[in-house]
């Protein structure tokens, strides 16, 4: 069954009802719906309370049972070729279904898994592909691309009854084979050829998205790559051939290829899931992918005009008897002897709520920065939503710690970045001459 036979989508938060369409929730066939209730109750079983943030379950009066996205996006393909998409929630007015995904995919591209670093997303038709096929086309360039630079090719060890003495002559099983037989040697040798542990993860890649994959231009380009790969066999074991690979400098070519097969082969994406009716479940926690997104932003305009500490781990909590409770900021910026912290936090503020939703557990944190740091400032980062207060949002305790927000607009990120980067450098410069 090829998996984009059907697609659903929903945004974060969003959800699905059992059968036909009810109070604002997307209808889901009762077939799937049962199945990817499996999944759930499966990675709940399995992964404690890991599915309560990837989906939940609940009954509502009048429409039965509910599936509800949380803040995990990505895709869930089922064996019965539907394919679930979960996009990240964008805040702004008339943000289309492939606004969205276009967003999702640049942020992608600043996760450190190099899979997602496409070379041109210009070239994605996110209109008319859903995430599985996107993700497919991302393979399949990225193969193509490898195979113009040329596929690997290494002496492979080969053992078999020959018509030649080749190498070394293996005694017990050539008396075995040619007892009555002297025109055959059974032998071991090593050939050169490109029938390797690599070639042969993308062969098997290929050969199981061109049964997946239900786009006819995926399909004829994973068709056309395979016929390169003639020479070599199928994977029989992936974690044997997983461990075989080493991406050195003569093999760099091959480093995003050998990503997506791991992400395809393996499902990898940030966590394992089970579940026997998920043909293929990639699913990021919107958390790690923003704070990655602010992260290269911020790197970006803040370049080397300051000294940026990237999740930096110097300071624990507690230092005594033994440091614990360690801390880890997204960003520790150091300007001129002073100091900016950064941390990225995906939670939609609003003018309606309590302290504008910020939680006290993440002041309590900042307030541990500000101290351990010795911070001029720590900043809150949120992604910009609609219903963000318009009043700044800053906090000063009377032991020095000032903490404040600010705001991403994930449709405009570089201009936003861009500002922040210039209020982190204008606190510090402040920071310094109060000093002098």
């Amino acid at each position: 069954m090829r998996f984009c036979d059907k697609t659903f989508t929903i945004t974060e938060y969003g959800g699905f009802a059992r059968g036909a369409a009810l109070c604002g929730f997307q209808g889901l066939p009762e077939k799937t719906f049962d199945a990817l209730e499996a999944f759930i109750l499966a990675n709940k079983s399995e992964g404690g309370g890991e599915a309560v943030e990837l989906l939940s379950i609940s009954a509502l009066r009048g429409a039965g049972k509910i599936i509800k996205a949380r803040n995990y996006v990505g895709l869930v393909t089922m064996s019965d070729g539907t394919v679930i998409e979960i996009l990240p929630k964008i805040a702004g007015a008339g943000i289309s279904v492939n606004d969205a995904k276009r967003v999702f995919l640049e942020m992608l591209k600043t996760l450190k898994d190099a899979a997602f670093k496409a070379r041109s997303f210009s070239r994605l038709r996110v209109e008319r592909l859903n995430l599985f096929e996107i993700f497919v086309k991302m393979f399949l360039d990225e193969a193509l691309v490898l195979t113009k630079q040329g596929l690997k090719a290494s002496y492979v060890p080969v053992e078999g009854n020959e018509r030649f003495c080749k190498g070394k002559l293996l005694a017990s099983q050539n008396m075995k084979c040619n007892l009555a037989s002297k025109d055959h040697f059974f032998v071991r040798y090593d050939d050169f050829n490109i029938n390797r542990a690599e070639n042969k993860l993308i062969k098997s890649t290929l050969r199981f998205l061109l049964k997946a994959t239900g786009d006819g231009q995926n399909r004829q380009n994973a068709v056309r790559l395979l016929t390169l790969f003639d020479g070599v066999d199928y994977s029989t074991n992936y974690d044997a051939d997983f461990a075989k690979t080493f991406v050195d400098r003569s093999m760099s070519h091959y480093g995003k290829t050998l990503s997506w097969c791991r992400v395809f082969l393996k499902g990898n994406s940030f966590t394992a899931y089970a579940g026997g009716e998920v043909a293929l479940a990639l699913l990021f926690p919107m958390e790690k992918v923003f704070e990655s997104f602010v992260v290269a932003k911020l790197r970006k305009h803040i370049g080397d005009s300051a000294e940026l500490r990237i999740q930096d781990r110097r300071y624990s909590l507690f230092d005594r008897p033994t440091m614990a409770f360690s801390l880890r900021p997204d960003i520790v910026m150091v300007h001129g002897g002073s100091t900016v912290v950064m941390d990225a936090k995906w939670k939609m503020l609003s003018e309606n709520a309590r302290n504008y939703g910020v939680s006290q557990a993440d002041m309590c944190q900042m307030y541990a920065y500000g101290k351990k740091y010795a911070a001029e400032k720590v900043i809150l980062l949120y992604p910009k939503s609609e219903e963000a207060p318009h009043a700044e949002i800053s906090h000063q305790s009377n032991d020095g710690v000032k903490v404040e927000a600010a705001f991403m607009d994930l449709l405009n990120p570089d201009a936003s970045a861009r500002a922040i980067a210039y209020r982190a450098r204008n606190i510090a410069v402040e920071g310094r001459q109060e000093l002098l």
